[in-house]
């Protein structure tokens, strides 16, 4: 038999995605957990599992594959434009809801909606209005919402009274309002950017939902369209793009059993246009909002009864306030769970009082079980660990504290699922954990890859820098001069250099090709705390290129094989952006790049990603100028391969064609590679394999030609 390729394992497995368990939900006594799971390392379909805490034993609850008849799933756009925002690239059951006692659940499969007895595993599939996204089941178990055709329904879970509660109305919506106005959604920028995918919520006595209204009237429109079929029309896409109009979002709260009963929530929208998160608990319903500039989140509470909101607190910041998965949250007190960045850290805030000191950097809030904040957090940056807080025991880590990991986890009714990848091993255990002990193991069925990354991780630069440094599999020191390759992603939202070896799978299968490969997290790369963050801010271009280099100059130093009169670059969206940039700025330090659906003009790129960094350009055009890489164009001298996929509606195309255009008015030679009908995430089995044996071609040939060639 023969061995499989790390190009054709890497895409066949979904970059080692598939047969890893995920969505994790706990039912209130700790005693079961529901999760999704492929069959194999190779199935791409997940299926939906239950765990028995007590005896460790999986079952099988839903197959999908028996529920298609067709075998093939046909998505509604809103489901194909949501899975591209979650980056998710399997099928079957992606997603599911269940009620409070975890005993029932329902999930969409090719815009139907299915409820799930959990115990008996009876599955019926609900007479809804198709194709119908994102449905819920209410915390009761007896109604179930869901969006279809902009209109948000409700339907019994026996399946009767299906009816729209939330919906375009003609009178205050316009007559042709079912494109540009939806109810249930959640607007491009939220799902894109706040890691907010939910446009609706359920309240604690299933009496009441809490609607976002999405008007996108104003925003402009981009077309994707699919030139290697000529025939069909065109994608309108609502696209928010730096310096113009977002769509305007807006918050009802309506009561399931009156169609009459909509109530505005009343929030100072002209002052805070963004809805960043919302948590609606028995102690109380909040609201986080933030301003168009991000320099302020306010917290409101909202009474469900009124819509009347009162201000909780204001933080501020004269750069930008994070958005902060997973807060604002409340014990089972009320008591509210917030973070604030304190004395150059992330800081865990329970009420207004701050309990983790300084030396820990909090990532996330994973979830709140009573008194208990589970949370993720850092003491060395490329470690992230899981700790709980409780009032009795104050901060602590779970789990085996021996470092050399990067772990998340979910938590309820006494029961804590911890999800830990490592340094020295690509794979992902996931342990169930009660009383501060071991149970369970939820079975990974993910394939284990055909190589064994093995980064160096070194502090490299004056600042200095986290990097990783690989090199090929046998190569002893001082034997070979080897060409380089830096492999970033390089700027903010996205830390390459961890301590988790699946982080570093392509990095060494490039290293294997011959290369010493260098990964460098520079400023704005996260967790490094608040400064490190705001570094970059007006000045993308400059400080992320600065410490690349700086990065692998010190690596040279350090590691004596490296040939710096060859050196590559390659990288994907900011990744891609870098690498461009590299070789029209700094022609003298990088000799090739490989840059794959880079964002090339900041002003084509969405309001609240860019405005963050760069200010908003009717006020700093200046700063977009200096930060594109369309106005460097002529000084390119060194290959450049741009790769983009035609039907990426994140990054559109555009950025890499205006590149292009300008390159060619330069007269400047380059190679352009578009991908039909791929998107950002490019998850087609064989472009995602072949795009690696492409790219090695490309900078084989690149840096040969270049060595003898100077700028």
């Amino acid at each position: 038999m023969t061995e499989i390729s790390f190009p054709r394992q890497y895409a066949r497995t979904r970059r080692f995605s598939l047969g890893v368990p995920r969505a994790f939900v706990i039912s209130p006594d700790g005693e079961r957990i529901l999760f999704l799971r492929s069959k194999s390392g190779s199935d791409p379909v997940s299926c939906l599992y239950e765990l028995d805490v007590t005896t460790a034993m999986e079952r099988l609850v839903v197959d999908p594959e028996a529920l298609l008849a067709s075998g093939a799933e046909r998505l509604a756009p809103e489901e194909k434009a949501r899975r591209e925002r979650a980056r998710e690239s399997s099928s079957g059951i992606v997603r599911f809801h269940a009620d409070s006692t975890a005993r029932r659940a329902v999930f969409d499969l090719s815009g139907r909606v299915f409820l799930v007895d959990i115990a008996s595993a009876a599955v019926a599939e609900l007479a809804v209005t198709t194709p119908a996204v994102d449905p819920r089941l209410s915390p009761s178990g007896e109604e179930v919402a869901y969006v279809s055709a902009g209109a948000l329904r409700v339907i019994g879970a026996t399946g009767s009274r299906d009816r729209a509660v939330a919906g375009p109305d003609t009178a205050r919506d316009g007559a042709s309002s079912s494109d540009q106005v939806t109810y249930g959604l959640a607007e491009f920028v939220a799902a894109e950017e706040m890691d907010r995918l939910d446009g609706y919520w359920w309240s604690p006595d299933s009496r009441q939902l809490l609607v976002a209204r999405v008007d996108t009237s104003q925003v402009s429109r981009r077309y994707i369209a699919d030139p290697a079929d000529p025939n069909s029309a065109p994608v309108e896409l609502a696209y928010p793009a730096a310096g113009g109009a977002n769509a305007e979002v807006t918050l009802q709260i309506v009561n399931i059993e009156r169609a009459d009963g909509r109530i505005e929530v009343a929030w100072d929208r002209r002052a805070f246009e963004y809805l960043t998160a919302v948590c609606w608990t028995k102690n109380g319903l909040l609201v986080a909002v933030q301003s168009r500039d991000q320099g302020r989140i306010r917290l409101v509470s909202v009474d469900p009864s009124t819509g009347a909101c009162s201000i909780v607190r204001e933080d501020q910041d004269p750069l930008w306030v994070d958005v902060v998965a997973g807060v604002p949250a409340q014990l089972s007190d009320g008591t509210i769970v917030w973070t604030a960045d304190l004395d150059g850290a992330k800081r865990l805030l329970v009420g207004d009082v701050a309990v983790t000191p300084p030396s820990l950097q909090v990532r996330h809030v994973l979830g709140v079980d009573g008194d208990t904040v589970l949370f993720a957090a850092s003491i060395e940056p490329t470690e992230v660990g899981v700790w709980s807080w409780s009032r009795l025991s104050g901060p602590r880590r779970l789990g085996a504290d021996d470092g050399q990991s990067v772990t998340t986890g979910w938590c309820g009714g006494g029961t804590t699922v911890l999800a830990q990848a490592r340094l020295d091993n690509a794979g992902i255990a996931v342990d169930v954990y009660r009383d501060g002990q071991r149970v369970a193991r939820i079975g990974s069925l993910a394939e284990t890859p055909v190589i064994a990354p093995r980064p160096l991780l070194r502090w490299l630069g004056q600042r200095p820098i986290r990097t990783a440094v690989l090199f090929p599999e046998g190569h002893e020191p001082g034997s070979k001069r080897l060409p380089v390759l830096l492999d970033p992603y390089g700027g903010p939202h996205a830390q390459m250099v961890m301590a988790a070896s699946r982080n570093f799978l392509v990095s060494q299968w490039f290293a294997n090709q011959g290369y010493c490969v260098v990964v460098a997290d520079g400023r704005g790369t996260p967790g490094r705390g608040p400064d490190w963050d705001r570094a970059v801010f007006g000045k993308i271009a400059s400080i992320v290129l600065e410490d690349q280099v700086s990065a692998l100059h010190s690596a040279a130093e350090t590691f004596e094989d490296l040939d710096l009169s060859r050196v590559a670059i390659r990288g994907w969206s900011f990744g891609g952006y870098l690498a461009a940039l590299a070789v029209l700025r700094r022609p003298e330090v990088f000799h090739a790049a490989v840059a794959g659906a880079p964002v090339t003009e900041w002003r084509l790129y969405d309001t609240h990603y860019t405005e963050r960094y760069l200010g908003d350009p009717r006020v700093s055009a200046s700063v977009y100028d200096e930060n594109s890489l369309i106005g460097s164009a002529a000084g390119l001298r060194r290959p450049l391969l741009l790769i983009h996929g035609l039907a990426d509606d994140n990054v559109t195309a555009a950025n890499t064609l205006q590149l292009s255009s300008a390159l060619l008015a330069a007269g400047r030679p380059h190679c352009v590679l578009p991908l039909s009908g791929v998107t950002h995430m490019t998850p087609q089995e064989v472009v995602a394999e072949n795009l690696l044996l492409l790219q090695v071609d490309f900078l084989r040939s690149a840096l040969s030609r270049s060595a003898s060639t100077s700028p």
